[in-house]
């Protein structure tokens, strides 16, 4: 009798590179949720302080479901200790910040009606020669009726600014008046690690540097170089301690880990037929081989979401909401269509992508409230950086996917003909073929925005003309 595929020894060995990334829908996934060691990250633990007073609740809540499952690492401790602090700085100072950026931008409405107010006149007296009706204008429209016409818009924004201080995290920096702290130490309770041996870090500091990192071997490697060498092993400290811990605890076979960090030296980037990034199926195969157990890795949304499937949490679609906004740093090494619709990307790139491309920041409120929000600011992220209209910053991802193709036959259910977009606008009508979600957002936007947009499109096309990267 021929032995099933799955059991020949070599298929056996190395099945962790032919199988796809993690799925919500795999029938062993409860278990990860109900028999399990669970690890969080210190960018899981830390986020706690991004969210609401009624978010949080609400996550703490779901987390204690989970409670006899969790397991603090000492480097996950000691990167919360340290870090915890400047997110509550952090916090505090964008609150402050906002009421001054608000002063300032109502600053420069005042001024740029005055200048209009200030050109109409001289335009009125320089091809008009109509003294009369820019006297008129100075007295329609004086300083005190701009101050008056944007006061109750400032009263109303003023009033907004100062409620944010409703959520302001002050603490003192021993920890007092600090409930989060006290609601997560509670939380772990004394499943928490001891410090490992000074000489064993050492050693692992050692092997990260000298052996793991130049040899690009998951995870942590994206980080050598960055600070000493202690200080740029983080990632592999945690996972070392975390195989021992594995090894060393009886009856329990299955780990899922937490995080929001999902660079390409704890992810496989996309690419050999997937078009996904994956965990590396390395971590994997080394969790099995040295500890005996199994490995899940979960994202912070899908963690959630699951405690909620599984365990019945009660978890608000606001909630995941803010879930997903606190996760902007956890940005996948490349971006793909589906990865666009789930990465909330950073508003530093979003500003840049804005600056370069000559747009204003009232696009991103003019699409704010449509359905490819995000997928249309990661294409204009992709569009400025790959047309060298701006230096990407480091890090940055690669996104994979275009809004338009020159080809004979539709490339996807829903791509349209380019004669959906305006005359004139797209040189390419009879001979392309346009993504759903560009042709949707495009149409919405004022003339001079359209055409700057098509315009990237178009050159983009001419640089890539088969590129669609179209994946489901």
């Amino acid at each position: 009798m021929t032995e099933p595929e799955e059991e020949l020894p070599m298929i056996k060995q190395f099945r962790d590179w032919i199988q796809k990334g993690p799925s919500e829908s795999d029938p062993e996934r409860i278990r990860f949720f109900t028999d399990s060691i669970i690890v969080l990250d210190t960018n899981i633990l830390l986020s706690l302080y991004e969210y609401t007073p009624a978010a949080r609740q609400q996550v703490l809540d779901a987390l204690r479901n989970v409670q006899p499952l969790l397991w603090l690492p000492h480097q996950v401790g000691l990167e919360f200790f340290q870090n915890r602090h400047r997110v509550i700085t952090g916090r505090k100072k964008a609150l402050e910040e906002s009421q001054r950026i608000l002063r300032n931008k109502i600053a420069d409405a005042k001024k740029a009606l005055r200048e209009a107010r200030t050109h109409t006149q001289n335009m009125l007296i320089r091809y008009a020669q109509d003294t009369e009706a820019s006297g008129r204008l100075e007295k329609q429209i004086s300083d005190k009726e701009i101050n008056s016409l944007l006061g109750d818009i400032s009263s109303t924004l003023e009033g907004q600014a100062s409620r944010l201080r409703e959520y302001d995290i002050s603490v003192s920096p021993n920890g007092e008046g600090d409930a989060v702290l006290s609601q997560v130490a509670a939380l772990f309770g004394d499943q928490i690690a001891s410090p490992p041996n000074p000489k064993l870090t050492r050693q692992r500091v050692e092997e990260a540097s000298l052996y793991r990192f130049p040899n690009l071997i998951p995870p942590g490697f994206k980080d050598a170089g960055k600070g000493t060498a202690l200080a740029s092993s983080g990632d592999f400290l945690l996972w070392e301690e975390t195989i021992s811990h594995m090894s060393a605890s009886e009856g329990r076979s299955h780990l899922l880990f937490v995080s929001n960090d999902t660079k390409e030296d704890w992810y496989q980037p996309s690419g050999e037929g997937r078009s996904e990034p994956r965990p590396w199926p390395y971590l994997k195969s080394e969790m099995r081989a040295r500890a005996g157990a199994e490995l899940r890795f979960e994202t912070p949304g899908t963690f959630y979401r699951g405690i909620n499937h599984f365990l019945h949490a009660e978890i608000a679609e606001t909630t995941y909401a803010e879930i997903d906004r606190a996760a902007v740093g956890a940005v996948p090494a490349s971006i793909t269509e589906t990865a666009a619709i789930r990465t909330q990307p950073p508003p530093d790139l979003v500003a840049a992508a804005l600056d370069a491309a000559g747009l204003g920041e009232g696009l991103v409120y003019t699409i704010s409230n449509t359905p490819h929000r995000l997928l249309f600011l990661w294409w204009l992220i992709g569009a400025t950086a790959q047309l060298e209209r701006r230096v990407p910053v480091d890090n940055e991802p690669d996104v994979l996917f275009m809004p338009a193709t020159r080809a004979t036959t539709q490339p996807d259910t829903g791509w349209v003909p380019g004669v959906r977009l305006h005359l004139g606008e797209w040189p390419y009508r009879s001979s392309s073929w346009i993504a759903p979600w560009f042709a949707d957002t495009i149409n919405a936007l004022s003339v001079r925005d359209r055409k700057i947009l098509q315009g990237l499109a178009a050159q983009q096309l001419v640089l890539k003309p088969s590129a669609t990267q179209v994946d489901r």
